[in-house]
């Protein structure tokens, strides 16, 4: 098995963890304040981190590393949780599928800027094609306007491919479950009072289904499903394993029907099999590397 079939295939098993983090969060939004679904799972998430980062006693980041962690925090500990939960107020989970849908080409264009990765023309054709069908299908879902809710999804869409890319590119010095540790730590100090303020009320008599909910979205979506990402990313290439993403459309609807009961329209299917297709036919398009 080569080095970026093995990428690939972590890829796809931590991107199956991944897709049901907006079913996971639509559940839990009746419940929860948006603000305690994003940084309180971050926070339950950065004491774990912790407690591994000091079991097996890892040398400090140094310099440049803590930065570059900084950054992917800003991006996966803190943008895209909190950003995706306020979209989830008001969206359907399976609409942000679709919208999610533009991620791996994201996360590709993310990393031309922070890598050596240099996708070529085809890629980028792709990747606006794509982009613009995602919009036309938001337009379409919000009788022709774009609402906050999809505002909030491309925000979380950008916040995620910036995290990916450079924890991809990090992952190399430091190594993949090293990388969102790090992260989730550093993050923690300016995380947990606006998580702690957000505290639900009487907490001990929410459904166990919420607290299951919310402990996958911490232990899973948070951190251990990065452990598999940076790994794949690594190993195989930021561009060419983020490509694995185009299997979360289908996963994120396809869960919204199982765990919210979400009815899934014809134009929801199709929308994400187009933007499904062009991704894949974007894996087929060179990427560069420079020395």
């Amino acid at each position: 098995m080569t080095t970026e079939t093995r990428g690939l295939l972590l890829g796809v098993l931590a991107v199956t963890i991944f897709g049901l983090t907006l079913p996971a969060t639509r559940y839990v939004t009746p419940f929860l304040d948006p603000v305690f679904i994003g940084l309180g799972r971050a926070s339950l998430a950065a004491i774990i981190a912790a407690c591994i980062l000091l079991a097996t006693k890892q040398k400090l980041p140094e310099g440049k590393q803590i930065i570059t962690l900084v950054l992917i925090a800003l991006g996966v500990v803190i943008g895209f949780p909190l950003l995706s939960a306020w979209a989830m107020q008001s969206l359907p989970a399976s609409h942000g599928g679709v919208v999610l849908g533009i991620l791996p080409l994201a996360t590709a264009a993310a990393s031309r800027l922070v890598s050596d990765e240099r996708p070529s023309l085809g890629f980028w054709l792709l990747s606006i094609t794509g982009s613009a069908l995602v919009v036309t299908y938001s337009l379409l879902q919000g009788g022709g306007q774009v609402s906050l809710g999809d505002i909030a999804l491309l925000g979380s869409v950008i916040s995620a491919a910036f995290g990916y890319a450079l924890g991809g590119k990090l992952a190399k010095e430091l190594g993949g479950w090293q990388v969102i540790c790090w992260a989730l730590v550093f993050s923690f100090p300016f995380i947990i009072i606006p998580a702690l303020a957000s505290w639900p009320d009487k907490i001990s008599y929410l459904p166990a289904s919420v607290l299951l909910a919310f402990l996958y979205l911490s232990l899973f979506s948070q951190l251990f499903g990065f452990f598999i990402w940076y790994k794949a990313m690594a190993i195989g290439g930021v561009a060419r394993v983020s490509q694995a993403q185009l299997l979360q459309p289908f996963i994120t609807i396809v869960a919204s029907a199982i765990l919210v009961s979400e009815h899934i329209e014809l134009q929801t299917i199709v929308f994400a099999t187009v933007v499904v297709v062009l991704v894949a036919i974007s894996k087929r398009m060179q990427i560069h590397h420079e020395n």
